[in-house]
């Protein structure tokens, strides 16, 4: 079984295409995606690219997709760890990072930047490894 960890941005995409994750994949994320892609989706409702009906939608999907959350005092310092070293503001980012390192098989991002931020520091996968 493949552990892979997914960002809000990924797991709304998700949403959008309303995939289906086959059973050889465990999803993973910390405990704030949740929160990470409710805000993801204001913003886009605040700036007209979606209705407010849509987003609900797409948040619903995101709470009804089978993701093992995690957010232990061992997480948190590993995220601290991983922002610090990449030098980063904060350690939100940092904690995906940080799980991916724990727990993950390779973390799956469509941010270009954060994955060539990220590359040879942890393992990254496509989002097509999803389907």
């Amino acid at each position: 079984m493949a552990k892979y960890v997914i960002g809000p941005d990924v797991a709304i995409r998700l949403a959008e295409e309303r995939a289906v994750i086959g059973a050889e994949h465990q999803l993973l994320a910390p405990t704030l995606i949740r929160s990470h892609a409710l805000s993801l989706l204001y913003a886009r409702v605040r700036k007209g690219e979606l209705t407010k009906k849509d987003a609900e939608r797409h948040l619903d999907y995101v709470r009804g997709l089978r993701i093992r959350l995690l957010g232990d005092r061992v997480l948190q310092a590993t995220a601290w760890q991983v922002a610090d070293e990449l030098g980063w503001a904060d350690t939100f980012v940092a904690e995906y990072v940080a799980l991916t390192r724990l727990h993950g098989d390779a973390l799956v991002t469509l941010d270009a930047k954060l994955a060539k931020e990220l590359a040879g520091s942890v393992p990254l996968a496509r989002f097509t490894a999803l389907s």
